[in-house]
């Protein structure tokens, strides 16, 4: 079907939506255009509100947190009373065949002589479509790697957008390391961190690099993995969804803390199983480290803790410091007139947030302020506006409850035993060991701790507290312990 064979209305509406799509491909590239919209279909353009499909859930909300503004942006330039975009997912029967094929037989681009992808069960060509029995075999193996193309790669995040630092250093060498070897080097390799620390910047970097040299690369969410497993399993084609995992050359898995159902975690972990054994590399990004999933069973823990196991920490003042002059330098390329004092940058990154997301929100603020004001930056100004993320600088008190449980969990006694009277060796260390670091951790007077570990009198604490000192001074072993526990109370 062609253009003229559609009514006008329609044609009109697929003339528009080619000139929006050219428009994106020269703004994105054709990589991201490709991974975006390249399966995105216009179903109707009427009343001033343009609908658009796609084949999943997951590409509908992306398209919608991320590209949204630019797509009513772009068809307002093509068509002055569109104010609305709404995205549907695409069930197994189309509402407007006539007008996708159409639309879908417009040469937009030069990739558009090349077999597109299977959509809905339709088969469709660069010349208008083609079915039958010869295509149908190619067009099913096309449609299980289809279904894996995975998350969607922000272009953002790259090795080169990457501020590195001290506390990021192993954790970007290794994903460096990862990316551009020709063989498998530390198989598996997790990333753990809290919360915008970098973590799924590094693993976007890792596939966009890795992608680019060649190699397959699947990069999902733990709960994008679980949601096509599902989709996989209702649709009875698990078999063909586990095979085509397992003929990739990298696979990355990020939020793994989110990996929930133990049909689904066995799945994972036969599938890591394979990759690992065929030799193809897999990377894991959680907020915590192996040990601590406890929601997954302990042969998946034991394997993911069986390869490069790197932590990203809070980044110190000039990690912060510098993750700010990189925002700065790429605002100043939209803001020519925009600055900011040094002084400014320098409160920002001693006092608001402990990540790049927390550094990032609040420039944000500060540059929102700036536009929409016509006032400058300055300090009296961004003390006010980033009052409420500001971090406390007073250090964190200690609770001899917390004490407590963190030493009879170390030292595996319980509370109640911490608390007894009982004089055995295994349980004195650790309750003289409790009591120290009540003493030098909290406030607390040695009559009061003293009532807090049984009602024992002052002079016992005081022999405790006496004891560990002499053997920390003697005992490197000791020592460690003391501090390791201390960090672990100050976390």
């Amino acid at each position: 079907m062609n253009l003229q064979e559609l009514p006008a209305s329609e044609a009109a509406g697929i003339d528009h939506w080619t000139r929006v799509k050219k428009r994106l491909r020269a703004e994105l590239g054709e990589d991201v255009f490709s991974s975006w919209f390249a399966r995105v279909d216009l179903e109707d353009h009427s009343d001033g509100t343009v609908r658009l499909s796609v084949p999943t859930r997951f590409l509908k909300q992306w398209i919608q947190s991320h590209y949204r503004e630019r797509l009513v942006g772009l068809w307002k330039h093509e068509c002055e009373d569109v104010h609305r975009i709404e995205l549907t997912v695409r069930g197994a029967v189309r509402a407007r065949p006539a007008a996708v094929a159409a639309a879908r037989a417009l040469p937009s681009s030069p990739r558009s002589a090349q077999p597109v992808k299977v959509v809905d069960n339709t088969f469709a060509g660069g010349n208008g479509g083609t079915t039958g029995a010869g295509s149908s075999a190619s067009a099913t193996a096309r449609e299980g790697t289809d279904s894996l193309e995975g998350a969607a790669l922000d272009p953002k995040y790259t090795f080169g957008s990457f501020v590195e630092g001290e506390s990021n250093a192993l954790a970007l060498a290794a994903a460096r390391q990862v990316a551009t070897a020709a063989s498998v080097t530390f198989n598996p390799l997790y990333i753990h961190a809290s919360v915008g620390l970098g973590k799924t910047h590094l693993m976007q970097a890792v596939a966009s690099a890795a992608r680019a040299s060649g190699k397959r690369v699947l990069y999902l969410t733990a709960e994008h993995f679980m949601y096509r497993f599902v989709a996989a399993l209702k649709a009875q084609s698990a078999l063909a969804f586990k095979d085509t995992l397992r003929t990739i050359d990298l696979l990355l898995i990020d939020d793994m803390q989110f990996l929930h159902g133990k049909q689904v975690q066995q799945e994972f972990c036969h599938t890591l199983n394979a990759l690992i054994d065929g030799a193809r590399q897999v990377v894991v990004a959680a907020d915590r480290p192996p040990a601590d999933l406890e929601t997954l069973d302990d042969r998946m823990r034991s394997r993911l803790a069986g390869g490069l196991v790197v932590a990203i920490s809070e980044p110190d003042f000039g990690l912060r410091r510098a993750i700010l002059t990189g925002r700065i330098e790429t605002v100043r390329r939209a803001h020519p007139s925009f600055s900011i004092p040094e002084g400014v940058l320098d409160y920002v990154a001693r006092h608001v947030g402990n990540s790049g997301r927390d550094l990032e929100g609040a420039l944000n603020r500060l540059i929102a302020h700036n536009q929409l004001t016509n006032h400058p930056v300055t300090q009296e100004m961004a003390e006010a506006t980033l009052r409420d993320l500001v971090r406390n600088t007073e250090p964190r008190r200690v609770k001899i409850e917390e004490i407590q449980r963190i030493v009879s969990k170390h030292y595996n006694v319980s509370k109640a035993d911490l608390l007894s009277a009982r004089r055995t060796r295994t349980i004195v260390r650790p309750r003289q060991i409790a009591m120290y670091l009540a003493k030098m951790m909290t406030p607390r007077s040695l009559p009061e701790i003293g009532r807090r570990f049984g009602n024992r009198d002052h002079t016992t604490v005081l022999h405790a507290v006496r004891k560990i000192e002499d053997l920390a001074r003697s005992d490197a072993a000791l020592a460690q312990e003391l501090d390791l526990l201390k960090r672990m109370l100050d976390a």
